[in-house]
C-alpha cells in the first residue's frame, strides 16, 4: 500500500459521494500505471491526457483546420503538480480568448494523483474502457474522457512492453519455472477465442525472483514452447547456471525442452500429475488412493520415496491401473527434487510459484468475466504486473527465495530422452 498523505481523499459534492468508495477500492487495489512507471512515463500520461482533451474540446487535431472551429489553441503554461513520485512540472495546453478550463486538471490544481490512479487502475483491472467512461462522468462532467482517449494514453505504454520482451537477460537463474494459462479473447465478433498466456518465471543465484518474460500464443504446441524458449535463450538465457526446470507436463513444452535445454534436471509438478492421475480413479476411491499417494513426496529421501511408491503401487494396481502409470511413467521426474535441500523442496515439486502469478492476473480480470476485449489489452495487464511483481521482488528481501545457497553446485545432469 501507499503511504497515505494530505491528498488522499478527494472532497466531492453530495451528489459524488459515491464516488469514494471507487475511489478508494482503486487505491486499496493499487496496481495502477504510476508506481511502476518512472516519472518520465507519468508525465508523459498526464500530458497526453490533457493534449486530448483539448483535442476533444477543439473536435480537432493538432494543425487541423476548420472555418467552425470554436477556439484557438495557444502553447502551453508550466505548472508543478505533487505526485506519489514527488513533484513533477507539467506542460499544460492553453486556449485563446476561451474560458476553457480542464475537466482533469483544473487551472488552481496542484495534486492530481487520485483522479490520474482512478483512470489507470480502473483499466489495469480490467474496467472496459467504455464502462469508465460512464463512470469518470460524476468526476470530470459531462464530457467526462472517452474511451478512445483512454486507449490511446495507456497504449504509451507499448514502448515498454516492447522493451521488455526484447531486453538482454543474464545468465543467472538456478530454477525456472514455466506454465501456461488459458484465457479468452473476446475479439470484435464478441463470440470469444481461447488463447494461452505462456510464461517464464526464474530464482537467480541471490535468491532473486522475477516473471522473466510472457507471450500470448493460440495454444501450447512444440513450436510454440520452442519459439518463447528459443527467444529466452537468444537474449542471453543459455542455462549454464540452472540446475532445475519445473513444468506442468504440458507434451508440447516438453518436447521443446528437449532441444533447447535438454541436459537440464526437469521436475514434473506433483499437483498437476495428482489432477491428471484422479481421471482414472473411481469418485470413491480418490480421497484415499490420492492420499497415500502423497506420501510418496513426503518422504525423507528418495530411496525411501521409491519404496513408498511399490507400495503403494501394489496396493492399487489391480483397482487403477491407468492411475498408476499415470504417476509411474514420470516417476523419475517427480522426485528429482529430492536432489535438493530439504528447505526447497516443497516450493520446486510443483509450479505453484507461476501460478500465484496466474491467480492474481485471474484475480484481476475476473471483473469481466475473464474475458478479455482484445490482446492488445491482456498484453497490457499481464506486462504491468510483471512490472510490479519484479520490482518488489527485488526491494524486498524477505520475499526473495531463502538459503538459496544450499543449492548443490554439481546438480546431476537429465538424462537423454
Amino acid at each position: 500500500r501507499m503511504r497515505p498523505g494530505r491528498y488522499d481523499t478527494l472532497n466531492f459534492g453530495e451528489g459524488k459521494q459515491n464516488l469514494t468508495y471507487m475511489l478508494k477500492e482503486a487505491e486499496r487495489d493499487l496496481w495502477g500505471f504510476m508506481r511502476e512507471q518512472s516519472r518520465i512515463n507519468y508525465k508523459r500520461l498526464l500530458e497526453g491526457l490533457l493534449r486530448f482533451e483539448q483535442e476533444e474540446y477543439l473536435e480537432l487535431e493538432s494543425y487541423e483546420r476548420s472555418p467552425d472551429r470554436i477556439g484557438f489553441r495557444s502553447g502551453s503554461t508550466s505548472i508543478k503538480i505533487k505526485t506519489s513520485l514527488g513533484e513533477i512540472e507539467i506542460r499544460r495546453p492553453r486556449l485563446r480568448k476561451q474560458n476553457y478550463e480542464s475537466k482533469v486538471l483544473p487551472k488552481y490544481t496542484k495534486n492530481e494523483r487520485q483522479i490520474l490512479e482512478l483512470i489507470a487502475n480502473l483499466y489495469l483491472v480490467g474496467v472496459s474502457t467504455r464502462k469508465m467512461k460512464k463512470g469518470l462522468e460524476a468526476i470530470l462532467g459531462k464530457e467526462g474522457i472517452s474511451s478512445t482517449q483512454v486507449s490511446t494514453i495507456t497504449n504509451r505504454i507499448k514502448p515498454e512492453m516492447e522493451k521488455f520482451h526484447r531486453r538482454d537477460l543474464e545468465d543467472k537463474y538456478v530454477y525456472l519455472y514455466l506454465d501456461g494459462i488459458v484465457i479468452t479473447i473476446k475479439g470484435i465478433s464478441g463470440n470469444g477465442k481461447r488463447q494461452v498466456v505462456l510464461a517464464a518465471y526464474g530464482v537467480d543465484r541471490e535468491g532473486k525472483k522475477e516473471l522473466i518474460d510472457f507471450m500470448v500464443v493460440r495454444n501450447e504446441s512444440k513450436e510454440n514452447w520452442e519459439g518463447f524458449l528459443f527467444n529466452l535463450y537468444e537474449r542471453g538465457l543459455k542455462g549454464n547456471d540452472l540446475k532445475l526446470i519445473i513444468i506442468d507436463g504440458c507434451g508440447g513444452l516438453s518436447s521443446a525442452l528437449d532441444r533447447i535445454y535438454a541436459r537440464v534436471l526437469r521436475q514434473r509438478c506433483w499437483v498437476h500429475k495428482l489432477r491428471n492421475a484422479a481421471k482414472y480413479i473411481r469418485r470413491k476411491d480418490q480421497e484415499k488412493c490420492l492420499g497415500e499417494v502423497k506420501g510418496v513426496y513426503k518422504a525423507e529421501n528418495v530411496a525411501q520415496a521409491r519404496k513408498r511408491f511399490k507400495r503403494w503401487k501394489y496396493r492399487w494396481e489391480k483397482m487403477c491401473p491407468n492411475a498408476v502409470n499415470c504417476i509411474e511413467k514420470d516417476l523419475d521426474e517427480l522426485l528429482s527434487f529430492f536432489v535438493f535441500d530439504k528447505s526447497h523442496r516443497s516450493k520446486i515439486r510443483t509450479t505453484n510459484p507461476i501460478e500465484r502469478v496466474f491467480r492474481e492476473f485471474r484475480r484481476r480480470t475476473d471483473v469481466m468475466g475473464n474475458h478479455m476485449p482484445n490482446m492488445d489489452g491482456c498484453e497490457k495487464i499481464i506486462f504491468i504486473m510483471a512490472v510490479f511483481m519484479n520490482e518488489r521482488w527485488q526491494e524486498r528481501r524477505y520475499l526473495r527465495f531463502e538459503n538459496i545457497e544450499l543449492i548443490p553446485k554439481d546438480v546431476p545432469l537429465r538424462k537423454a530422452a
